[in-house]
């Protein structure tokens, strides 16, 4: 008796250029919050308690005092080009780009700040290859979060895009608190993730 090969996903095998943009958003099966960078597919490694807490810290923060020309998104694919779609955790759009409630993706110009809250797999990915191509993709802000020890809360790292350099510049790390005026007004309490 011969063992039956399982029927396999048309993804796991990667094109010979790699994938694009159009293969991310269109092929079946995908798991949830896969990235496609520089034409592979990156599938996410379960979360931590932190992860998505913090995520919801702070979108609730950034909702407060967003202006209504601009939106806050959770977990959604932003096209930076034909190889690039990562997937912030939260992303502050243009208010325009919002086209409706099926949409699946933003394009990297109608996104004003990006933040990605690090997990161990992903450090790398979020410190350099997504700090660049945010960077080359002109988003003008980018956070990176992280957790503290001992008492776990979060730790942002703010950064602005340098019109001379087109990189960015940190403008300052928050451990309690982020109160920053750019893109808008925001204050959050960074403690409150222990009410979570």
């Amino acid at each position: 008796m011969t063992a039956q090969r399982a029927e396999q996903p048309g993804w796991r095998m990667p094109p010979l250029d790699g994938y694009t943009v159009d293969d991310l958003l269109t092929l079946p099966d995908l798991p949830p919050h896969t990235e496609l960078i520089d034409g592979s597919l990156v599938l996410v490694s379960p979360q931590r308690y932190f992860h998505f807490a913090t995520i919801d810290l702070l979108v609730s923060g950034l909702r407060q005092t967003v202006p209504s020309d601009l939106k806050v998104a959770r977990e959604m694919t932003v096209v930076l080009d034909r190889r690039n779609g990562p997937e912030p955790d939260i992303s502050v759009i243009k208010a325009a780009a919002k086209k409706g409630l099926d949409q699946t993706y933003f394009e990297g110009k109608d996104v004003v700040l990006a933040v990605e809250v690090i997990s161990p797999e992903s450090e790398a990915r979020d410190r350099l290859t997504k700090t660049h191509k945010y960077a080359a993709a002109g988003i003008q802000y980018y956070w990176l979060v992280e957790m503290t020890e001992p008492h776990d809360h979060p730790v942002i790292e703010v950064f602005e895009l340098s019109a001379d350099t087109g990189t960015y510049r940190s403008t300052g790390t928050y451990r309690d608190r982020v109160k920053v005026d750019k893109p808008y007004p925001i204050d959050i309490d960074l403690t409150a993730i222990d009410e979570l």
